[in-house]
């Protein structure tokens, strides 16, 4: 059955008395620039929040502005990259500073009005900064919030993305949508989990052991010392010579290195 008004209702309250309970203390939760924001959001991506937080902090110690962020080399971006992950999020990130920097003047909330036109941010990343740097009456909706909606509404997990984003418009508070995604984001987090919900996410991460996310990392953490030529890399790992070659034409691709013309590989600046 859709959801009445009533169910909205009640869901609004459950949702909000279990954040004003169990909410948790974060730092980006404690500014409402919308860089750091932008920049919370992308560390959070595939990565769990304990590992973030000193990332976060050291990022913007390093980077305060995202015109700081925009005049750094892709090397250094990297370098403080490492270990969170999926490190063409930084490549991203650093893309995404310049465009900003350069088309929108460092106006974040103006760019994100074109978030089309920066790459690795979609409609939640666009949504979601300007929800927690404004407050203002929009919806995003991530694993977590399309897992609560389905569960607390007893919705078929192929209920569209269409009708799942009009059931969340229903559900916002007018005038509170910050604390009310915030809300959303630990009762997913803390309490109505993929384990506790069944509810399995569209995606899921790969095994990292042995994959090729686990050789594309220690391929950064050695070109971050220097210039390699193909042998040495195919010394450095031990694996077969066609995947190495496959994995470093993508990472060029990517904009995470360049094949310069002495034929080394390195990190592209």
């Amino acid at each position: 059955m859709y959801p009445t008004n009533q169910h909205i209702a009640e869901f609004q309250q459950k949702i909000l008395s279990f954040y004003a309970t169990h909410k948790r203390d974060l730092p980006w939760r404690h500014t409402t620039d919308p860089y750091r924001i932008l920049l919370s959001e992308l560390m959070l991506q595939q990565t769990q929040v304990s590992r973030v937080v000193d990332y976060y902090h050291k990022w913007l110690q390093r980077w305060p502005t995202v015109a700081d962020l925009a005049r750094a080399k892709r090397s250094s971006v990297l370098e403080m990259w490492m270990g969170l992950g999926y490190n063409n999020r930084a490549v991203r990130l650093h893309t995404t500073a310049e465009i900003i920097s350069e088309k929108y003047h460092g106006d974040v909330l103006e760019a994100l009005h074109h978030y089309e036109e920066l790459p690795g941010i979609g409609r939640y990343t666009a949504h979601a900064v300007r929800i927690f740097a404004t407050n203002v009456d929009l919806v995003t909706i991530d694993t977590n919030i399309r897992r609560i909606l389905l569960y607390e509404f007893g919705l078929d997990e192929n209920f569209s993305d269409a009708e799942l984003w009009n059931l969340a418009e229903r559900c916002l508070p007018p005038g509170n949508s910050r604390e009310w995604h915030n809300a959303l984001m630990d009762y997913g987090a803390l309490f109505l989990t993929s384990k506790t919900s069944g509810i399995k996410p569209k995606t899921q991460q790969s095994r990292f052991q042995g994959s090729d996310r686990q050789v594309r990392a220690g391929l950064l953490r050695s070109l971050l010392t220097g210039p390699r030529p193909l042998s040495r890399l195919q010394q450095e790992f031990t694996i077969d010579e066609k995947r190495l070659q496959t994995i470093l034409e993508k990472m060029e691709q990517e904009g995470l290195i360049v094949l310069n013309v002495n034929t080394l590989y390195a990190i592209k600046e």
